[in-house]
């Protein structure tokens, strides 16, 4: 994959025309120290928070959960719709700079080693499509093909083209058509060993799908700054979620609730499957796709509901929350597979992570209930000097949340190289569940809520408000086609799979 580069190495890169469009730093002196220029987009921000403020005080009031009018709100105000928030705002930065549809004469400047746009140049010479086997239909080529020395022109202009761009190609009007092909040969069109992971039907069309999965992949990277807000939201939501977790009532819920996770993800996904195929898709890779996509459970959403019901503690509550976690960690493995069908089958990947993942939690359950009460309440906590006995906030309080911050960020990476950091943001909340001493319960959850409260409870708002409403395909959605498809798609293997199975 390329490495991420900093806005101005990839700016030069960008037709004029383009950059004119884009935004550029401030440079007149009053307005960068008066912030002028900012000010209607500040008052654009502030006005679609007191929206989304708004929406959640409403919910309230009238009973009901806030999820549906927060997502509304910002779907309607978002950028699709009245455009309150500007689209600057609302997608990273290489989906603002990047160019991934090819030119009319993209196949002729290829072969002639001419610019055709950094974005693209990237995907030609990085062996993502074969053009061999788009040019000779069902002819299978080898894989002795060699890459030619084409030369990137990242470093300096001396390689780039009048208009800036990057060429393609040795220098010598070689072109690029003998790249190494490392995915599964597929007959007349070509699989993507890289980004998508499906057929096309020309070599045009497969280097615009791998430059937008390219592209996708960065912005998952360093995504948008509402994303990143809202991404940051759920991890602390999961983390105190954590930390009411049961051992008792896991024990008596727990053997249903992974009954229930096993089928709520099967059933999804052969449903949704089904479904796709009935539609007229491929099963590999379209209808496997949906029927992954349909099989996690969204412990966000389910945590938000539990939590505004307040049965979170409660018998169902405790097993919906393990079956949604059992649910996610089987979806991971589906994912894996899904992703496996590109190319050779990942072991590491499908098989080794997942397996990892699963004694990490059981290693972490039995540290929750026999290490780590001990170790903080006997070893460290007594052995930190009390300040000042008056103090707003005790040093013994501070050191708590600074462990609790500690264990978050060690599970969240651990889990993170395993499939998804939200398991560990999960597993670290749940190593306090028994921290609390006898006669003081629920203080180390009050210590994470005295410090965090305000910050989740915006930061919550914000995802569903923009991190979900903003990524929602409103125009396409608005077809009469997409609608009654999407519609029993979302009855059917959405919702009534996973209620059945409960």
């Amino acid at each position: 994959s390329r490495p991420r580069q900093p806005w101005l190495a990839r700016s030069r890169d960008v037709p004029s025309s383009q950059l004119a469009r884009a935004p550029r730093p401030v440079l007149d002196l009053d307005a960068a120290m008066g912030g002028a220029s900012s000010y209607l987009a500040i008052l654009a921000i502030c006005g679609f928070l007191s929206a989304t403020w708004l929406a959640t005080k409403v919910s309230k009031l009238a009973g009901v959960s806030s999820i549906v009018l927060e997502i509304t709100t910002g779907v309607v105000l978002g950028p699709r719709v009245v455009g309150l928030i500007s689209p600057v705002y609302a997608q990273c930065q290489y989906q603002t700079y990047a160019s991934c549809v090819p030119g009319p004469d993209f196949l002729e400047r290829v072969d002639k080693g001419l610019p055709v746009g950094s974005d693209l140049a990237h995907i030609v010479r990085g062996n993502f499509c074969d053009r061999s086997a788009y040019e000779h239909g069902d002819e299978h080529h080898g894989d002795d093909h060699s890459t030619p020395d084409i030369h990137t022109g990242v470093d300096d202009d001396s390689g780039r083209g009048a208009d800036g761009h990057q060429p393609v190609g040795n220098g010598h009007g070689a072109p690029p058509s003998a790249a190494v092909d490392t995915g599964a040969y597929m007959g007349p069109h070509r699989r993507l060993s890289g980004g998508g992971g499906g057929d096309y039907a020309t070599y045009e069309d497969c280097i615009q799908k791998s430059c937008q999965a390219e592209i996708s992949h960065e912005c998952g990277l360093t995504p948008d700054v509402f994303t990143l807000i809202g991404h940051t939201g759920v991890a602390m939501m999961i983390f105190e979620s954590g930390m009411h977790f049961d051992f008792e009532r896991a024990l008596v819920v727990g053997p249903k609730a992974c009954a229930i996770a096993v089928v709520g993800t099967i059933l999804p996904f052969v449903t949704g499957s089904i479904l796709t195929v009935a539609y007229g898709k491929p099963f590999v890779p379209d209808a496997v796709s949906v029927g992954t996509a349909l099989a996690p459970t969204s412990v966000g959403i389910a945590l938000r509901l539990l939590g505004e019901a307040g049965v979170l503690q409660h018998d169902f509550g405790q097993a919906i929350i393990t079956a949604a976690f059992v649910d996610d960690i089987l979806s991971l493995v589906l994912f894996n597979v899904l992703f496996s069908l590109r190319g050779d089958f990942d072991v590491m990947a499908t098989v080794v992570n997942p397996i990892i993942g699963v004694t990490l939690m059981g290693i972490a359950m039995a540290a929750a209930v026999k290490f780590w009460p001990r170790a903080i309440n006997d070893y460290i906590l007594p052995r930190i000097p009390v300040r000042s006995p008056d103090a707003k906030v005790s040093v013994h309080d501070e050191a708590l949340f600074l462990i609790m911050m500690t264990l978050l960020v060690v599970y969240g990476t651990i889990t993170h190289f395993l499939g998804t950091h939200l398991w560990g943001c999960f597993l670290a909340g749940m190593s306090f569940a028994c921290v609390d001493k006898v006669g003081h319960k629920g203080h180390t959850h009050h210590v994470w809520v005295r410090q965090t409260k305000r910050m989740t409870s915006w930061f919550i708002r914000i995802f569903f408000a923009c991190t979900v409403a903003f990524s929602i395909p409103v125009n396409e959605l608005l077809s009469f086609d997409a609608f009654w498809k999407g519609s029993i798609m979302g009855i059917g293997p959405c919702i009534l799979t996973k209620v059945c199975c409960a």
